[in-house]
């Protein structure tokens, strides 16, 4: 299959996945206490970390002894922080993709049985999340060390390591497999049926551009020139939240149909046809 046809497939599943977000807008409450509790921990961390060192950090920096000790700390700290936000995303996102499931099999569900369901996940959630941070924490250290060279070499662990994992969530939520047998086997359904996953995700970056070209700009530029600029800011950032947060969960739609479909389960909208073009089968 050509490169435009595959992106046209995935434009085909993308528009199907807002149109689910739009006949179920309940599913955006997932992504949006996400976002808005990765503040919160973010904001805890940066003040903890202030309360912790304030300006004493340049002397403890200049101290060599303290500097060693300082470090430690620090990484602990990343490690944490790494850690908490990994749990949070992937918490929300079992909970998203459970009610998306649901949906796809033609049930009603709530947001509230979602999160019940990711709390029911929530031992295989942190044991996922201690993996994923532990990873990322060692790209981040590989980076600093080794400057543009280091850059360059998590760049590519990076992208491999974002194709091994596309299907964990999914995993996480509904097989019972440890976190590394989690990698695993999302990395099996994608080295069996490796093809469009690269080309629907293309297409939900578009729809996200659009959105912001479309919706949150003009919107914004007309409240600050009609009303005043405060406004017009204060309105322009909302859109710009509201369309990130349709196109995460869009994305996330996506994901749970894509898992459904490899595994011969109601999908929903979602057309069979374009989902077989969606992976191709290893030659």
């Amino acid at each position: 299959m050509k490169l435009f046809d595959r992106l046209a497939n995935g434009w085909k599943l993308g528009k199907t996945s807002l149109i689910t977000i739009k006949e179920n807008p309940s599913l955006m409450v997932f992504p949006l206490i996400s976002g808005l509790s990765l503040i919160l921990v973010s904001l805890s961390f940066f003040s903890s970390g202030y309360v912790l060192f304030g300006e004493d950090i340049m002397a403890l920096v200049a101290d060599e002894t303290a500097a060693t000790s300082l470090n430690i700390m620090l990484y602990i700290m990343a490690f944490i922080f790494y850690l908490t936000n990994y749990f949070i995303i992937v918490f929300f996102n079992v909970g998203l993709v459970y009610c998306a499931k649901k949906i796809l099999e033609g049930n009603e569900v709530t947001v509230g049985e979602g999160i019940r369901f990711a709390q029911t996940r929530m031992g295989a959630i942190l044991a996922w999340s201690v993996l994923a941070a532990t990873v990322g924490l060692i790209l981040k250290s590989i980076q600093e060390r080794a400057g543009a060279l280091g850059g360059m070499i998590t760049g590519i662990i990076g992208v491999v390591w974002g194709i091994a994992t596309f299907f964990v969530v999914p995993v996480v939520a509904f097989e019972d497999v440890s976190p590394i047998e989690a990698v695993k086997r999302s990395a099996s359904i994608m080295k069996e049926k490796w093809g469009e996953s690269i080309g629907a995700n293309f297409s939900f970056g578009i729809f996200s551009f659009l959105g912001i070209l479309f919706i949150a700009l003009p919107i914004g530029f007309l409240l600050g020139a009609t009303i005043h600029p405060i406004v017009g800011v204060v309105v322009g950032i909302l859109a710009f939240l509201l369309v990130q947060t349709a196109v995460s969960s869009a994305n996330m739609v996506f994901l749970a149909a894509a898992y459904q479909h490899v595994n011969n389960e109601p999908t929903g909208h979602f057309d069979s046809d374009v989902l077989d073009d969606v992976f191709i089968p290893k030659k």
